[in-house]
């Protein structure tokens, strides 16, 4: 009994196809012997005679190309600070999250071992001086000899380069902001044994910003320095504007995109590092030509095609695409400035289907 019931069901199926697939050629002999009134167009609600529809009116417009890409805001300068010797930390000068100048004293090394040794070259460099001093007088009265004054020469500027040396040693004692920024946490205490490995804070510079992201290689060749971009931020509804400072030379050859580097001048350093950032490219700019909302394009095997409305009715145009944005469709060829582009009731649209205008828009 099921299997009875299964053949009738899917016969029933096939019949219902072939008596759709076959209506639109049968149509006509059944309209030329019942008459138009009895044989409606399943399109149109019973006594309807015109299908409603909006429509736009093509005026001239201009395109861009719009590239949507993600990116990161990075700070302009940063690093982890940390001393270039060893020893005991006898003083820290910063305050965390506070504000630094280049060259301030952040903090500072047990140096008394390397002050006493300068001390000491310091009162060699005097006497060997007075020694210089002493022998030049001799040897202009041909007292000595130039090898002896010479030799004398030589240890003064031993001295000096051993005081050179220590005074070397000393500032590396000094820890200092290599650049104006904010100072971040502190990791170690006063009194703390350090080298050139521990962390001490990390510096930050955020006025200007940096913003990286990539686009795919293929508008590699449209970008170049100075070009300028729009970014916006999560949790915010400004829209920020930024220009390309540096593009990466090499095009990754797993994504097959480039690297590009933005600079944005956060002046009130409104804006931190590290944070997300949706990035806007405006492209190729195409100056009065014809463009459609993207959901008026019918795609077929044989191409693309819309409706136009003429004379009160619906004609379809064939019509070639360029240029896609992420609403609107340019198009190159098929339709001219002046049509009425129907918009609305898509599916429903046939040739000559008469139409009821509901709406204009006109494309600005």
């Amino acid at each position: 009994m099921n299997k009875k019931l299964k053949t009738t069901v899917t016969i029933i199926i096939i019949l219902f196809l072939a008596g759709m697939l076959l209506y639109p050629k049968f149509k006509p002999f059944l309209v030329a012997k019942l008459g138009p009134k009895t044989i409606q167009t399943p399109l149109l609600r019973q006594g309807q005679q015109k299908l409603n529809a909006s429509g736009y009116l093509i005026k001239p417009v201009n395109m861009s190309e719009i590239i949507k890409s993600s990116g990161t805001l990075l700070p302009d300068e940063e690093v982890d600070l940390s001393f270039e010797t060893s020893g005991k930390i006898v003083g820290i000068n910063f305050t965390e999250g506070t504000r630094v100048k280049k060259g301030g004293l952040l903090a500072k090394i047990n140096d008394q071992p390397l002050q006493a040794q300068l001390q000491k070259l310091q009162a060699t460099l005097k006497l060997s001086e007075g020694m210089e001093f002493r022998q030049r007088s001799l040897l202009g009265r041909d007292a000595i000899s130039q090898e002896s004054y010479d030799q004398i020469v030589t240890d003064v500027e031993k001295v000096k380069a051993d005081i050179n040396l220590v005074k070397a040693q000393i500032s590396m004692t000094e820890l200092r902001a290599p650049f104006d920024g904010i100072i971040g946490l502190r990791y170690i205490s006063e009194g703390s044994y350090t080298n050139p490995s521990t962390k001490i804070a990390k510096l930050i510079k955020t006025s200007p910003l940096k913003i990286e992201f990539s686009i795919p290689e293929k508008y590699a060749q449209e970008i170049n320095i100075g070009y300028p971009i729009t970014f916006s931020i999560d949790g915010s509804d400004n829209v920020y504007n930024a220009s390309v400072y540096a593009i990466d030379p090499k095009i990754d050859i797993i994504t097959r995109s480039i690297v590009i580097r933005a600079l944005y001048p956060n002046k009130n350093e409104e804006l931190k590092s590290g944070r997300y950032a949706g990035i806007t490219l405006e492209l190729s700019k195409i100056e009065n030509t014809i463009s459609i909302p993207s959901e008026a394009l019918i795609p077929e095997m044989e191409g693309e095609k819309v409706y136009v409305y003429r004379k009160g009715k619906a004609e379809a145009i064939k019509v070639n695409i360029g240029l896609r944005t992420e609403s609107n469709i340019q198009i190159v060829e098929g339709l001219k400035f002046g049509d009425t582009l129907l918009t609305t009731g898509i599916l429903q649209l046939r040739q000559n289907l008469p139409i009821e205008l509901d709406s204009v828009v006109v494309i600005h």
